[in-house]
């Protein structure tokens, strides 16, 4: 069974069918990524998904449990870090379990056991503004895991990183994913990370967006150091934009 399933998901605004039919399935481990032009309503899914909005016709499933409009269920974490500039970074990767009823002193304990494991030990009495641009998301993914540690939506959480950083804190991702069993769902604009990172692609093209094709990428994880000059690579990407253009 998936640990994440939509069926036949479809919302509108002021009358616009915005995206149309959307089913896709998250499998316990992977990522999976959501590929598409801007507009094409990547986010209004996402948000479906996170329970934030209702479709108008469709479900979401968790580990086979309808979760349809029901917020809390999954973590989600948007392009911005959003890390409150006046805590201190244990304070601020605290916050879901302080949501959650949590005592003070025992949320930060809890939150405070996993920065080793993030690469954000020493960090825990700095504030954001502290923090390089890599390591404030390391601190924003570990709230997102706090959460709820099974299914992480991440929407372009990268994209504001330079080059380096980006290529160093996907390969870190990809290696906390896999200690942790986390399933992530992607959401980028970016075709060389989705293939780099990706298990599995969606295509969501097209005015309503849908779901016109999936990719799975046959390279082995964790990729090899030059596979983005491999002929491989190279080939996905090409099929990859000729089916956006089309």
């Amino acid at each position: 069974m998936p640990v994440l399933r939509t069926e036949g998901i479809t919302r509108s605004f002021d009358g616009k069918t915005i995206i149309k039919d959307i089913s896709l399935e998250l499998g316990r481990g992977e990522l999976v990524s959501l590929l598409g032009v801007s507009g094409g309503g990547k986010t209004t899914l996402f948000n479906v998904i996170a329970g934030l909005l209702k479709p108008d016709a469709g479900t979401v499933l968790l580990n086979g449990e309808d979760i349809t409009g029901r917020p809390g269920m999954v973590s989600y974490m948007l392009q911005k870090d959003l890390l409150l500039p006046y805590r201190t970074i244990v304070d601020n990767v605290a916050l879901p379990l302080l949501i959650r009823g949590v005592p003070k002193r025992e949320a930060r304990s809890q939150a405070a056991a996993c920065f080793a494991q993030f690469g954000l030990e020493g960090t825990e009495k700095k504030y954001p503004a502290q923090l390089s641009g890599g390591m404030k998301q390391r601190a924003a993914l570990l709230r997102t895991y706090l959460f709820s540690g099974e299914v992480a939506l991440l929407d372009e959480p990268f994209s504001a990183l330079d080059m380096l950083t980006k290529g160093a804190i996907h390969e870190w991702y990809l290696g906390v994913m896999e200690q942790i069993q986390l399933s992530t769902l992607f959401v980028t604009h970016d075709i060389d990370e989705a293939i780099l990172l990706s298990d599995r692609i969606y295509l969501l093209t097209g005015r309503p967006g849908r779901i016109t094709r999936e990719i799975v990428i046959g390279e082995p994880k964790p990729r090899r150091k030059d596979f983005n000059l491999s002929e491989q690579f190279l080939a996905y990407k090409k099929q990859i934009i000729q089916c956006i253009s089309q």
